[in-house]
């Protein structure tokens, strides 16, 4: 639990944060948020700021200031216009994670510290200026010693701990969301800010980053026009990855590529096609596909590199996600609602009929536009919009789906603007879900749950019979009376909470504020 001290610390970063943000005239996610409003108020106060721009883009630029965790952020709030509105998210969405490099000396430290070995053993060629720097890691060329060109990527000095303190902060300020503002629980804040820990987790153990490439390769080995650098595992180690070079143009850079002979027509099918493959396939994918992580090569192979953000779909939720898109993109909006309504996504209490128009106010305007403008992303998006009417909770799991749609098209539209890659991987996904929604695949998935329910029987028998041996053994009943006296206790402690809170506040503001006139 945090004490009063480690609030009070949170508090003065608080306000730090805030203050740059009001320096950028960005500080609209903290006030929507409702969150230490005097905090928010005080920094305003204080700041001054001769910000430029849309306001996606002052945000933006405050959070590429604020360092690597807040990046993150607004990656995240890049899918979440229901949250920031349309034109804020596709600012972020052009949010991208680079930072200076650090010192070479210090990279060099860490893959021998790492490897046990010099770098001039490891390595007969080793380039000390980076060919990228990003919040994590930072990456040089080499060539190995059995000369294969290969890429090191090195981790941030001391990033584990800065990100650790930005996550526990998130943490805090969510916690608080949640508190301030009952009527976002539906955003599952605290949820989401656990589902970016868990990315972060990744990112910072290089091995899994390797394995999760290695997956994804094995994976794709049988699809043409999509590959994945191989690993070398000898040289890989939880701060160092060593994958196989890419050469190649980025995948956005239209005219180099047809300058180099390529087809932005089957570019665009074969970056649809992978999608398609990954996500409903098999149910893992790249989550982090902008431009500066996929190239094409000289054969025109599209090759994926930076697997530190990978999204996971269990069948059930590629099932649904699959019922929808296609109820969407044949106009059949009861169905669209039906399949919201059997996953458990909208509430039984509420009305189908208004979801069913709800979903058609939705996807008409969308899906009635030229098939090259039609945005499967922004229908999401949309979607998501509806979520506070007919509360819908927030679904983490599609987070990343949904940015990864967001980023795909954005490059689809670049090579090929008169082409639309949802045209060309709806008959993948119509056959996909032919074959895996058929009356024989229903009836095998229900056996698949029907054994997990059966053999799961025992465990569930003996957890009904310790709750009620327990219950007989103290007797203990609650009476509606007693319910309705706890909910209001737990009101009236959730109130003397945020007061508590207010108060050090100000008292954080107070002794900022000293410091400043100091």
């Amino acid at each position: 639990m945090t004490g009063p001290l480690q609030t009070a610390r949170n508090l003065a970063r608080l306000f730090a944060i805030a203050r740059t943000l009001s320096r950028h005239d960005a500080l609209f996610p903290l006030e929507l948020a409702g969150v230490a409003p005097p905090i928010v108020w005080a920094a305003k106060l204080v700041s001054a700021h001769d910000a430029t721009g849309r306001p996606g883009q002052r945000l933006a630029r405050a959070l590429q200031e604020l360092g690597p965790s807040f990046v993150k952020v607004g990656q995240l709030l890049s899918v979440r216009p229901d949250l920031v509105g349309e034109e804020i998210a596709d600012d972020l969405a052009a949010l991208q994670d680079h930072l200076p490099a650090y010192p070479t000396e210090e990279a060099r430290a860490t893959i021998e510290r790492e490897l046990g070995e010099p770098v001039d053993v490891l390595f007969v060629r080793f380039e000390d200026k980076p060919v990228a720097a990003a919040s994590i890691a930072q990456v040089h060329k080499a060539e190995t010693t059995d000369g294969r060109t290969v890429a090191v990527k090195v981790l941030r000095p001391g990033i584990g701990e800065i990100l650790a303190s930005d996550l526990d902060l998130a943490h805090w300020i969510a916690t608080l969301m949640e508190r301030a503002r009952p009527d976002l629980a539906r955003l599952k804040a605290v949820q989401v800010v656990a589902t970016l820990r868990e990315w972060v987790d990744v990112e910072l153990d290089l091995r899994l980053e390797a394995a999760a490439a290695d997956e994804l390769s094995e994976n794709m080995a049988d699809d043409p026009g999509f590959r994945v650098p191989e690993v070398d595992w000898q040289r890989t180690t939880e701060h160092v990855l060593t994958l196989e070079w890419v050469d190649g143009h980025p995948i956005d850079e239209r005219e180099a590529l047809i300058a180099a002979g390529h087809d932005p027509d089957a570019l665009v099918a074969q970056a649809a096609r992978a999608f398609f493959n990954q996500v409903f396939r098999d149910g893992f994918f790249h989550a982090d596909m902008h431009p500066g992580n996929m190239f094409v090569d000289q054969d025109g192979v599209i090759v994926a590199i930076d697997f530190g953000i990978m999204g996971r779909l269990d069948r059930f939720t590629r099932l649904t996600l699959a019922e929808m898109l296609l109820g969407f993109l044949t106009r059949d909006y009861k169905r669209v609602a039906d399949v919201h309504f059997e996953a458990g996504y909208v509430p039984r209490d509420r009305s189908r009929e208004l979801f069913t128009q709800a979903c058609r106010s939705i996807g008409e305007p969308i899906l009635g536009r030229p098939l090259t403008e039609i945005s499967i992303a922004r229908l999401l998006a949309q979607l998501f919009g509806v979520t506070e009417q007919f509360g819908m909770p927030t679904q983490p799991q599609l987070l990343l789906l949904q940015k990864t749609m967001v980023i795909t098209e954005g490059i689809g539209r670049a090579l090929a603007p008169e082409l639309n890659m949802w045209a060309l991987a709806q008959p993948l996904i119509e056959d996909w879900a032919v074959r895996n929604l058929s009356p024989p695949a229903r009836a095998y998935d229900a056996l698949q749950k029907g054994s997990e329910t059966l053999r799961r029987l025992p465990e569930l028998a003996q957890k009904v019979e310790g709750i009620i041996d327990e219950t007989a053994a103290s007797g203990f009943r609650l009476h509606a009376d007693t319910v309705d006296d706890l909910a209001r206790r737990r009101a009236q402690s959730g109130g003397r909470t945020m007061l508590w809170l207010w108060a050090l506040s100000a008292l954080a503001l107070l002794v900022a504020l000293i410091a400043l006139i100091a």
